[in-house]
């Protein structure tokens, strides 16, 4: 297929709420990756189906975290404009919020609090001193301050990340 048709199915699928395409947030670094978006399915069984996952194994449930997490974020938020971060480096964070005269709010999606892994975090703080940083994470009931090597972020449960975004003003 050629990349016009395949943008046009994509267009399809995005206006029909079918898939979220994700674009890269950046301020144009050089490192940073600025043309490569990445497609989430809205239905979670149809990512399992196409994946070819009949059972689930726990290094699946990541990715349908990320996938319900993403879904959550454009029902509360009602907002589209959802990016993600990614460094020629390969270092990446799941999604950023970005508004206009505001610092970024970085989120790390983890399926379990105990698998956290502060590399990219302390990567995109780093390039980004001002951000915010969130750790949405199944197993939280109750937020709390984690950290780790100079960077810190909040780690939160999904309902209570939905709350703080809005009563925040992000929504």
């Amino acid at each position: 297929m050629s990349r016009p048709t395949i943008t046009n199915y994509l267009a399809v699928l995005e206006a029909t709420f079918v898939a979220h395409v994700v674009r890269p947030f950046s301020s144009r670094r050089r490192n940073e990756i600025v043309a490569a978006p990445k497609v989430y399915g809205f239905d979670t069984g149809f990512v399992c189906y196409h994946r070819g996952w009949h059972e689930l194994r726990p290094d699946d449930m990541g990715v349908l975290w990320e996938h319900y997490v993403l879904n959550e974020l454009h029902a509360n938020l009602q907002s589209r404009d959802i990016r993600y971060w990614r460094d020629k480096r390969g270092h990446e964070i799941d999604f950023v919020i970005a508004r206009r005269g505001a610092a970024p709010i970085a989120i790390e999606c983890k399926w379990s609090s105990r698998d956290l892994d502060w590399t990219n975090l302390r990567a995109f703080l780093a390039a980004y001193p001002n951000a915010r940083a969130i750790i949405v994470a199944h197993d939280v009931t109750r937020s709390t301050t984690r950290r780790h090597d100079g960077a810190t972020a909040t780690l939160l449960g999904l309902p209570e990340l939905i709350a703080t975004l809005t009563t925040t003003g992000v929504a």
